[in-house]
């Protein structure tokens, strides 16, 4: 079995913020040499996210609308702590941190709209995205 690690990092300049990374997990996946696998996609942090949907713009702002809706920027407990992004963890919750890709004949298996997206909720620093391609 063959596995390949690459960690994609990030640092948006805003603190939302929607990053198409089918390219660098495509790349991962062609530099491992897998023909047969997966790949997992996995945010390192815990006010980001990994998603698999439409590189359509319109569809990108409605998803941060409705997010923004369900998780709105304001007063949480966890601002107690000193923190201001208590926000920015129950999104990541809603988009989940990571996605399995299938790998077959050597490329992303996706279906025809599919792209990979990481999620940022608490930007303007630092932060880092595994890709982990494990097969044949």
């Amino acid at each position: 079995m063959k596995f390949l690690t690459r960690y994609l990092w990030f640092e948006t300049d805003t603190r939302r913020a929607y990053v198409n990374i089918t390219g660098e997990v495509e790349k991962a996946v062609a530099d491992s040499g897998v023909a047969e696998g997966m790949v997992l996609v996995s945010a390192m942090h815990i006010t980001a996210g990994v998603y698999v949907n439409d590189a359509e713009s319109g569809l990108i702002r409605d998803i941060d609308d409705w997010l923004e809706r369900l998780a709105p920027y304001g007063d949480y407990r966890h601002h107690l702590t000193g923190e201001d992004n208590g926000d920015a963890h129950l999104k990541s919750i809603l988009v989940h941190h990571q996605v399995i890709v299938p790998v077959t004949a050597g490329r992303l298996d996706l279906g025809p709209w599919q792209q990979i997206y990481y999620a940022e909720f608490d930007g303007m620093r630092r932060k880092r995205v595994i890709v982990k391609v494990m097969g044949e």
